[in-house]
């Protein structure tokens, strides 16, 4: 299996799991916080997607500058954040298509500006900066889920919620 073929297969994966956890979400919900610190559930939601969609819109450069590439998605909708997480889904299909395996060991950087966040193959960035981003703050927007007494779907399995518990 080639590199491209495992992450197309997270990706359609991770994209369903995301779907499932915005899917329960009501536009009332949208401006509600845990905390004064906390993201609100419409923030939360609003940077799962996009980081979702740094697929697309990170990897295939060679440097991701905040400054110059970073617009911040700013949903007033369920519907929005769906419709996002959607038209993203196409675009990234198409940029892992689009790499080779010699491209998934190219340098990337992350940058603010002239600082250098992190440097790393393409390959560690859709792993650490992508992935395992929004999969830490997924998990975060179950909690609010919880927090807001809706029934949280399952993930990676069964939660108490689908076993009625």
């Amino acid at each position: 299996m080639s590199i491209k073929e495992g992450f197309l297969i997270e990706l359609e994966r991770e994209t369903a799991n995301t779907r499932r956890i915005v899917e329960r979400l009501e536009d009332k919900h949208l401006s509600w916080k845990p905390h004064v610190k906390s993201m609100s559930a419409g923030e939360l939601a609003g940077h799962v997607v996009e980081l979702h969609n740094w697929v697309a819109g990170g990897l295939g450069l060679v440097e991701f500058d905040f400054h110059q590439h970073y617009v911040p998605f700013k949903p007033t909708t369920v519907a929005e954040i769906l419709a996002k997480l959607d038209d993203g889904y196409e675009k990234n299909v198409a940029m892992i298509n689009a790499l080779s395996d010699e491209d998934w060991s190219s340098l990337w950087k992350l940058k603010a500006g002239e600082h250098v966040i992190a440097e790393m193959p393409k390959i560690g960035a859709m792993r650490f900066i992508i992935q395992n981003h929004l999969v830490h703050h997924r998990g975060q927007l179950s909690v609010y889920l919880r927090m807001l007494d809706i029934p949280v779907p399952g993930i990676y399995g069964p939660s108490a919620d689908d076993n009625n518990v």
